[in-house]
């Protein structure tokens, strides 16, 4: 049975830094590309990051530059290290395991997490 779980989510000041991890079993973690998206009230789940197997990472143009994705084969985590926060980052931030499309930023995933929330106070 294969398990997401996010960590890390909380409320915090425009401007900080969090740093989300999504701790994956019951899959051979080191072969999946990896990702993670967000979803705001009302509003569809966007891709947020990716991360391959081998490392190469992508990232939505809303974030770059601000967040990092990273991942550790050892621990089968993956993060993402968040800065300058906006009030706009506010979502429920989903780790996804698992593209269907060879596009990464569909959001059709084989796995899914449950989600952690993240709020950005202005």
């Amino acid at each position: 049975q294969v398990q997401l779980i996010e960590f890390g989510g909380e409320l915090v000041q425009a401007g900080g830094s969090l740093r989300l991890a999504c701790a994956a079993s019951g899959l051979a973690f080191s072969s999946y590309t990896m990702a993670w998206f967000r979803q705001a009230p009302g509003k569809e789940r966007d891709f947020v990051a990716g991360i391959s197997r081998s490392g190469t990472t992508a990232y939505a143009d809303s974030v770059k530059g601000r967040f990092t994705i990273s991942r550790d084969n050892a621990k089968n985590t993956i993060y993402l290290q968040m800065n300058s926060l906006k009030p706009e980052d506010t979502a429920v931030y989903y780790c996804a395991a698992g593209p269907l499309s060879t596009k990464w930023s569909t959001p059709t995933y084989a796995y899914w997490g449950q989600g952690t929330q993240v709020t950005v106070s202005s």
